[in-house]
């Protein structure tokens, strides 16, 4: 899977986001080492903020089915339309659990154009165990 498909897989996702709450959808898309697709979009709850980042959604549907290592993931959000939507904190560490040097980071930027990004770039220094 291309780059592009999988950033048409995270906005396609995005259309079934539950986001009563803040009006702001989400979808994320990613390919692990197998070649399998993987998709999760963002659930909000009214115990804000109790629900789940749509890149969350992705990587749990990737270990359920076996997958260990995140090759790409493409992540589309926005209001009304996509806008820049860069993962937040903790989905950059959740993000850090599966990738490596060679992992793609695909998001839309402020010039509306799709970039994609080393995990090392939007999390230097990241916390591991090791």
């Amino acid at each position: 899977m291309n780059d592009e498909q999988l950033v048409e897989e995270a906005t396609r996702i995005r259309e079934r986001a539950y986001s009563r709450y803040s009006g702001y959808s989400v979808g994320a898309a990613l390919v692990d080492e197998r070649g399998n697709l993987h998709v999760g979009c963002n659930v909000e709850n009214a115990a804000y903020p109790q629900g789940s980042c749509a890149e969350t959604g992705a990587i749990a549907a990737m270990i359920a089915s076996g997958g260990s290592r995140i090759v790409a993931i493409a992540i589309a959000g926005g209001s009304d339309r996509i806008t820049t939507c860069s993962p937040c904190g903790g989905c950059r560490q959740r993000i850090s659990e599966f990738a490596d040097e060679d992992t793609r980071i695909i998001i839309i930027g402020d010039d509306d154009e799709w970039h994609s990004y080393g995990i090392d770039e939007l999390l230097p220094h990241s916390f591991k165990l090791s």
